[in-house]
């Protein structure tokens, strides 16, 4: 799978995340702190990241800042993503499941490593509900984007 990845620093866990996408046997395109010569500031780099998800560049992103509030913020303004700030495997796994997200966003202030392999493994073997109730959520999801 293609991910595209964008942090607006390199501390906390911003370093790991690359390392342990590609030793999932993911391909990842960076952006922000990652990437030379790219605006490493939060709104921008999870634009990127984003715009990549929503125009098929990549099949999905992780974005991160200090809190993982702004990254998702900004991810979520892009048409078509459903990004969800998760701090844990459980809330990743529902994310995947229910909302069908397509974006993971991180806190690189309060995620450890080791939560950090738990949200990956959680978000990567996870997808997206097939029950007429999940999927008629994520359907009215489109139709308020399409409303504005």
């Amino acid at each position: 799978m293609r991910i595209a990845l964008a942090a607006d620093e390199l501390t906390g866990v911003a370093e790991a995340v690359p390392e342990l996408l590609r030793g999932r046997g993911h391909e990842t395109v960076l952006h922000g702190a990652y990437a030379d010569g790219e605006r490493p500031d939060w709104a921008w780099a999870s634009e990127a990241a984003a715009r990549d998800v929503a125009e098929g560049r990549a099949d999905q992103a992780v974005v991160a800042c200090w809190t993982g509030t702004g990254a998702s913020i900004a991810a979520n303004k892009v048409p078509g993503i459903r990004a969800a700030l998760c701090g844990d495997a459980q809330t990743a796994e529902g994310a995947r499941r229910w909302n069908d997200a397509n974006v993971l966003a991180l806190s690189l202030r309060a995620t450890s490593e080791a939560e950090l392999e738990e949200i990956l493994e959680a978000w990567f073997s996870s997808g997206a509900s097939a029950a007429d109730d999940d999927v008629a959520n994520v359907d009215h999801l489109d139709e308020i984007e399409r409303s504005r």
